[in-house]
């Protein structure tokens, strides 16, 4: 029988009553520390890291990978593109790139301030998408990834009008030289940038199809062939890298239409016994013509064209047209004052539904031919402010105040709200300069 050790008994019996209590002490201490500093988890397959998290589960098959830097384009984001339909025009201080006595190349209907168009605010303006930023228009850009090509505006005196605020904001870097003029009023011109060997023409075709237009001497209405396009310009297809399309006001004058050999309706032809159809089935029937023939013989040429349509811009006539103050507003309307609606909405949602037919046809050729539509209906809708009105014509109040005189309230004064439309225009030539088109 061995001698019992009173110390250790002691000792033990000591731990059995403190060792509870350390552990309720220690519980909380434990608690804070997993709350401020929790325990690394693995990711689940799921969880989407952030690009710089390495991961520490490396297969076999990537491990070469791994230890090489990520490539920039791995790292980029997705950008959605920038939708230019929705915002509102804000102020701009700086104003315009260029003046109506510095560019030669402007309409002379259109260069309000040689036509004493006595206020100046309509310059101090700019548009601000919602979800994007539309930067100023930089010429040496739009030059450098035009360069050694040929652009081509094809359409109506709002193509003309374009092609001249375009013309006039490139001119504050480069000389453009007119090498080509021919047609009435210079309805067929062509200017060479020698810095970058770009040309830039201008085709009158107003419904983009064939047409004969309507005369003093014959006819008060149009015809139009709308199952054949204008050879005036689509025979100098092949020369054209980029094709600006611009149609819209002129389907809404009387004219008579065929297809297939044969008469198939009017609009506002009263006397001719043809069946009233409008005009919005027609605009339609044009620009599918176009497009698809655009398409048509572009492919299996081996190269391909980029074509832009520009959407239809809002006229602003209040009231009659030949009242002095036919579209007197002299700033833009602000958001939410002036909704798109009836016929401009209906305009504007024939050319973009369009648009997206032929693009889903040029895709199945592999890319070579890229389509996009400029969309500027609510942009320009919201800018009453900006028609050269009665200084269509020269100081049209130098002899006093007239009841009566003659009105421009559909095209644009240069420069002005529409050399915007050419902003938007370098944005997506840079979006397709990222993404060049595929060649066969």
């Amino acid at each position: 029988m061995g001698i019992t050790n009173p110390f250790k008994d002691q000792s033990l019996s000591l731990i059995k009553r403190l060792l509870p209590w350390t552990l309720y002490a220690l519980l909380p201490i434990v608690l804070l520390r997993l709350y401020f500093y929790p325990l690394p988890f693995p990711p689940s397959p799921e969880t989407e890291l952030p690009h710089s998290t390495p991961t520490t589960i490396i297969s076999q098959s990537s491990l070469s990978d791994s230890t090489l830097p990520s490539s920039p384009e791995k790292e980029k984001t997705y950008e959605p593109p920038c939708d230019y339909f929705d915002g509102k025009w804000i102020r701009d201080r700086r104003g315009p790139l260029y003046n109506g006595t510095t560019c030669g190349t402007i309409k002379e209907g259109q260069n309000c301030i040689t036509h004493g168009r006595p206020d100046s605010s309509y310059l101090y303006w700019r548009w601000k998408p919602s979800q994007c930023n539309l930067p100023r228009f930089e010429p040496q850009t739009f030059l450098q990834l035009i360069s050694n090509k040929h652009i081509a505006f094809v359409g109506d005196s709002m193509a003309r009008n374009q092609l001249e605020s375009l013309l006039c904001m490139l001119s504050t870097a480069s000389t453009p030289n007119l090498v080509y003029r021919n047609g009435e009023d210079n309805k067929f011109r062509k200017w060479h940038f020698p810095s970058h060997n770009v040309s830039v023409s201008l085709y009158w075709s107003p419904f983009l199809v064939q047409g004969v237009e309507k005369s003093n001497s014959g006819p008060n209405h149009n015809k139009l062939y709308l199952d054949h396009v204008d050879e005036r310009w689509a025979r100098d297809m092949d020369q054209m890298d980029l094709i600006v399309l611009s149609i819209g006001h002129w389907f809404l004058h009387p004219a008579v239409y065929y297809e297939g050999g044969s008469v198939l309706g009017c609009h506002y032809c009263p006397g001719l016994n043809y069946t009233e159809i409008g005009f919005y089935d027609v605009l339609r029937k044009g620009l599918r013509t176009t497009l698809n023939s655009i398409i048509d013989r572009r492919v299996g040429k081996g190269y391909g064209i980029d074509v832009i349509v520009t959407t239809f811009s809002p006229a602003h006539f209040e009231g009659e047209w030949d009242k002095a103050g036919a579209c007197p507003k002299t700033k833009p309307y602000r958001n939410g004052e002036k909704q798109l609606e009836g016929m401009d909405a209906d305009m504007r949602k024939i050319e973009i539904e369009e648009v997206e037919d032929a693009k889903t046809k040029a895709n199945n050729f592999g890319g070579i031919i890229r389509l996009e539509a400029l969309d500027v209906t609510k942009l320009a809708l919201l800018r009453p402010d900006g028609h050269p009105g009665p200084y269509m014509y020269p100081f049209p109040f130098a002899n006093g105040h007239q009841e009566r005189v003659q009105n421009d309230c559909v095209h644009w004064c240069l420069p002005g709200p529409i050399d915007t439309w050419n902003e938007i225009f370098l944005e997506m030539m840079k979006k397709w300069g990222q993404h060049p088109r595929t060649e066969e």
